[in-house]
């Protein structure tokens, strides 16, 4: 069983939410001061493996290995169940994140798509 510290490392080095869930679109964990001995303590476990450092990157380099990102899936909370309200504003912010558009815009869009 993964602590709240080291689950979160796991998340935040593959570019997760809290729930695990969002596209892995990194692998990749630069650890300095108490972050270091939870990297370490992943390591040990199997669950990320370490890169040597070089001058460019001083730092304690790490990535999170095929079982970390199992572990990961497998322990992270699932997410909050969400009103319909809450889902569609949770629409509208991806939705205008993508596009500018104001919440307005995104009804009349929600409509004609639906039409």
């Amino acid at each position: 069983m993964l602590t709240p510290e080291q689950l979160h490392v796991l998340q935040h080095a593959l570019g997760v939410d809290e729930y695990g869930q969002g596209k892995q679109y990194r692998n990749h964990f630069c650890a300095c001061g108490g972050d270091i001995g939870i990297c370490e303590s992943l390591i040990e476990i199997g669950l990320m493996k370490q890169h040597r450092t070089t001058e460019v990157f001083p730092d304690f380099n790490c990535s999170v290995t095929e079982a970390g990102k199992l572990a990961m899936a497998e322990q992270s909370p699932k997410p909050p169940k969400l009103t319909r309200g809450q889902q569609r504003y949770s629409d509208f912010l991806d939705w205008a994140d993508a596009t500018g558009g104001t919440f307005r815009e995104f009804l009349r869009h929600e409509k004609a798509r639906k039409a």
